[in-house]
């Protein structure tokens, strides 16, 4: 709802462009019968069509000026019902988007308020799922914080780009980056900027116009002798690159939080703000979130995991005693809650700064987190809560009709790199696997739907490491209705049924009737994996 103040604001504005077109078309009028020979010229000059570059430049002039107008003034006067509504105007084919990337980290698909979780806090996110579409089946394609980010920048599977070490620096890297979409998008006069978790590989400072530190592993440190946190930081440095850019140049910028995730080895696991401790005090969690039974579900599992295994590992850290479990859930969801403030805050910026609807903005995340499903925690493995993440898209192309939508398609990790290239008008490298997203939901795009129809499979790796016992290797075909996973060490193979075992617990890979299915996706998935090299 627009205030009284702001329509008053508002009139003026619209009254001057309005009058203004009228004066050119009484101009227009006056010129091509007024016989005075003064007048020849410009009569001549109309008639051959010269003088339209200066009408068409007095509304671009016009359109620019209502863009400097805060967005929350920018409003829509048609409806029916006389309320006001936001903006919804179609970019123009030479207009290119701003690019906000908001990137949180262990954060699965569920745990958002808008999803259905009605005990997190996600005000900003739900809000901006009502003004864009929220992906309900986006997935990542390997489940690691590292892996995932140059999934993300590079747009390719593990196979392809193999950053399988932890901060490797890895020298051919220096090529690949130039096909990565911030290398791209500076190369075509985008101003970027990297903000927060970086890890993936050596960072390369000198590639960005604005980097902060790379921002993980610690929730509290001191900073010029001010406690200060990682969440808040990434906001600061945030704010100082939105406020600082060039404002001739359009932007890209990702905030990539550190939050929820946990501080590796720490017993508290979470260190929230001071001001979010009074958040969910009133609440009892569920551990799991799902309501089964943690020890029967870990005893399903197959007979590698143990208690060497990463994910049982932290399951003792965090759930292991029903008070421990209430107090790690209350904080990891006060921190989710942070995010979504900050995430609220930038947005805020970009519609004072006038430009939201110049912006493409993502909300997405690395990965899932298992809160206790299968007697785990942490991400990696091939199951639901870890591979299936947030991803909300809000587009100034994007329909009236598509806002505060949701869309079943299977979308990537990979994806994203090709689109925020296709918002910028950059065409995607051949060596990237992903495909722009925007083609579910802008009409422009929906004839490339019809020759060429989204996925409806996908494969998911995990590499091998040092110890199989430790995190075991992984490759799966999954499909909305059934998961085929294979443990590569141990020769194990698991089939899930999505639709009736949403949960995964009870394995039908011995299950007769199931054979001839699992024959045709274990050849899937063989064909998935070597399309993914």
């Amino acid at each position: 709802m627009v205030s009284s103040l702001d329509n008053k604001r508002i009139a003026p504005v619209r009254r001057i462009y309005h009058l203004a077109v009228i004066v050119v078309i009484v101009s227009l009028i006056i010129i091509q019968f007024n016989g005075n020979l003064r007048y020849t010229a410009k009569v001549s000059s109309i008639n051959s069509g010269s003088i339209m570059p200066d009408l068409i430049g007095l509304k671009t002039n016009l359109a620019r000026n209502m863009e400097d107008i805060p967005t929350t003034l920018q409003t829509n006067f048609d409806s029916t019902d006389g309320n006001a509504r936001p903006m919804n105007k179609e970019v123009a084919n030479d207009e290119r988007l701003n690019v906000l990337l908001l990137y949180a980290d262990d954060w699965r698909h569920d745990t958002i308020g808008v999803a259905g979780d009605k005990v997190v806090h996600t005000p900003e996110i739900d809000r901006l799922s009502s003004e864009g579409i929220r992906f309900t089946h986006n997935c990542v394609t390997t489940s690691l914080c590292w892996i995932s980010r140059a999934t993300l920048t590079t747009g390719q599977y593990l196979s392809r780009h193999k950053q399988i070490k932890l901060l490797n620096p890895l020298s051919y890297y220096e090529n690949a980056w130039n096909e990565t979409y911030p290398a791209l998008l500076r190369d075509r006069g985008y101003y970027t900027g990297q903000v927060g978790k970086w890890q993936f590989h050596t960072y390369p400072r000198d590639k960005w116009n604005f980097t902060s530190d790379d921002e993980y592993g610690w929730h509290w440190r001191e900073i010029a002798g001010k406690m200060v946190h990682v969440t808040k930081k990434n906001e600061l440095d945030a704010m100082e690159f939105l406020k600082t850019r060039p404002k001739d140049s359009p932007f890209l910028l990702t905030v990539a939080f550190f939050a929820p995730h946990g501080v590796d080895g720490d017993p508290q696991q979470y260190y929230p703000q001071k001001e979010s401790l009074g958040l969910y005090n009133d609440v009892n969690f569920t551990i799991p979130l799902n309501g089964i039974n943690m020890d029967e579900s870990w005893n399903r599992l197959p007979s590698f995991f143990n208690e060497i295994n990463e994910g049982r590992k932290r399951w003792h850290w965090r759930y292991d005693e029903p008070i421990k479990a209430e107090k790690m859930m209350k904080n990891f969801y006060r921190m989710e809650t942070e995010v979504d403030k900050t995430c609220g805050n930038l947005i805020k910026e970009l519609s004072r700064q006038g430009v939201l609807n110049k912006t493409l903005i993502i909300f997405t995340t690395d990965n899932g987190n298992s809160h206790g499903e299968h007697g785990l925690a942490g991400k990696w493995f091939p199951y639901q809560e870890s591979i299936r993440v947030p991803l909300v898209i809000r587009d100034p192309r994007m329909p009236s009709e598509a806002h505060g939508t949701t869309n079943d398609e299977f979308t990537l990790n990979i994806d994203l790199a090709s689109t925020i290239l296709s918002a910028a008008g950059v065409e995607q490298p051949a060596r990237m696997q992903g495909r722009d997203i925007s083609e579910l939901y802008l009409p422009s795009k929906r004839n490339k739907m019809l020759s060429d129809p989204w996925r409806k499979d996908f494969f998911y790796e995990f590499p091998v490491r040092e110890d199989p016992f430790h995190i075991p290797s992984s490759n799966a075909l999954i499909e909305k209705n059934f998961k085929y996973i294979e443990w590569l060490e141990f020769n194990v193979s698991q089939l899930f049924d999505l639709i009736n075992d949403r949960f995964e617990e009870n394995d039908l890979i011995n299950d007769a009737k199931h054979s001839r299915r699992i024959s045709k996706m274990k050849h899937r998935l063989k064909e998935l994996a070597a399309a993914a090299l």
